[in-house]
């Protein structure tokens, strides 16, 4: 790469590189091949295992706010009473019913 760019006077570092991915030829590009232990593999392994046990909790949790929203307006309207006014009086926020009911 950096011989075709003397030989042809081109300035950008990235020029190119970027041609030969357009058109194809990246065969020429240089590989970067990455040596890791077995520990370092199994560390990988567990860390995306783990991101994607947080990424289901981070959904339960979403869903159950969603639920305990819903909820809530479902007994408002039965109630006949506006949700927010509701809120106002009674000061409450969702997180201050989750801690009532021991979650957090």
């Amino acid at each position: 790469m950096h011989r075709a760019q003397t030989a042809y006077c081109i300035k950008g570092s990235e020029t190119v590189t970027k041609w030969v991915r357009k058109y194809g030829r990246e065969d020429l590009l240089p590989k970067r091949i990455r040596i890791e232990t077995m520990e370092e593999t199994d560390q990988l392994k567990e860390a995306r295992k783990r991101v994607k046990q947080l990424e289901a909790a981070l959904a339960d949790a979403h869903i159950d706010q969603c639920l305990e929203h819903a909820f809530l307006e479902i007994a408002c309207e039965r109630m006949e009473v506006d949700l927010n006014d509701f809120k106002k009086k009674n000061g409450l926020t969702l997180s201050d019913v989750r801690r009532k009911q021991g979650r957090r």
